[in-house]
């Protein structure tokens, strides 16, 4: 081969090598994706508000108070998550649910919601929906479901269910204890296999990519590193700030349309 066409293609492998290096680099999370060890047991609580406008004023205030604890659900090492959601004068959202201790394949999910009846009424709705993975049932609001149930609502909570057997998925209504338990690195995306328990969303698998690195003040001016991980959809883009130290989820800011989410931990709360 002559001098010439070798260096050309040494070039050319070069040129591979450095594309091949600045795409990013994929999981597919499965359980053994899954670290669990750096979740902290204890009660954590977050600032959850809107903005109409990003320098509006805030509104649409809530605190949710998340508690992890180790344990067992018939018998499984289990670490169970309870959340309680306050809005401006009462709870309006409780959650208990158990995942598997190693790989946090959700076990159990229970959810209890005080919804308004519409947008101008002054009474309130209470729903209660339970998931109960190991013995394959579905109860909404003290009703086992089943295929026989052609109402709407209640179907699609079912087949919802029913497109997650036979998977490996996490709870993405845990999604603030599962960010913690990925294995973080610079440009590397996770496809998480998510489904929502109790809801009408069906089994599905979400990117979340690492963009970057920022860091946030917390008190006496501590800088605290973190991942950035974001997550868009058409009109939606979510960023959370992930603790390097802790892999806590410190900050989330989410974009839709004119919008702005925001959660934030809080350090100290009664």
């Amino acid at each position: 081969m002559k001098i010439k066409s070798v260096l050309l293609l040494s070039a050319l492998l070069i040129n591979v090598v450095i594309l091949a290096g600045q795409q990013n680099d994929t999981i597919r999370v499965t359980a053994k994706d899954i670290n669990t060890k750096v979740l902290k047991e204890g009660t954590h609580r977050y600032l959850v508000y809107f903005k109409m406008k990003k320098d509006s004023v805030r509104t649409m205030s809530q605190f949710w108070t998340r508690t992890i604890k180790r344990t067992e659900y018939n018998g499984t090492p289990a670490i169970e998550i309870t959340q309680e959601w306050e809005d401006k004068d009462s709870i309006m959202h409780i959650v208990r649910s158990y995942s598997d201790a190693k790989t946090m394949q959700p076990l159990y999910h229970h959810t209890w919601w005080k919804v308004q009846a519409g947008r101008n009424a002054t009474t309130k709705t209470v729903t209660s929906t339970i998931v109960d993975m190991t013995g394959n049932t579905v109860s909404y609001n003290g009703r086992l479901l089943s295929d026989a149930d052609t109402a709407k609502q209640v179907k699609k909570i079912w087949d919802g269910y029913k497109s997650s057997l036979g998977k490996f998925y996490l709870n993405w209504h845990l999604d603030l204890e599962t960010f913690p338990t990925l294995p973080y690195k610079k440009d590397l995306t996770f496809v998480i296999p998510f489904y929502d328990p109790g809801t009408a969303s069906d089994f599905q698998t979400v990117a979340y990519t690492v963009k970057g690195e920022a860091e946030l003040e917390g008190y006496d001016q501590q800088k605290m590193k973190c991942w950035l991980l974001v997550h868009e959809s058409p009109g939606n883009k979510e960023t959370f700030w992930i603790s390097q130290k802790t892999r806590e989820v410190l900050k989330l800011e989410q974009v839709f349309g004119s919008m702005y989410r925001y959660k934030i931990k809080l350090g100290f709360s009664n």
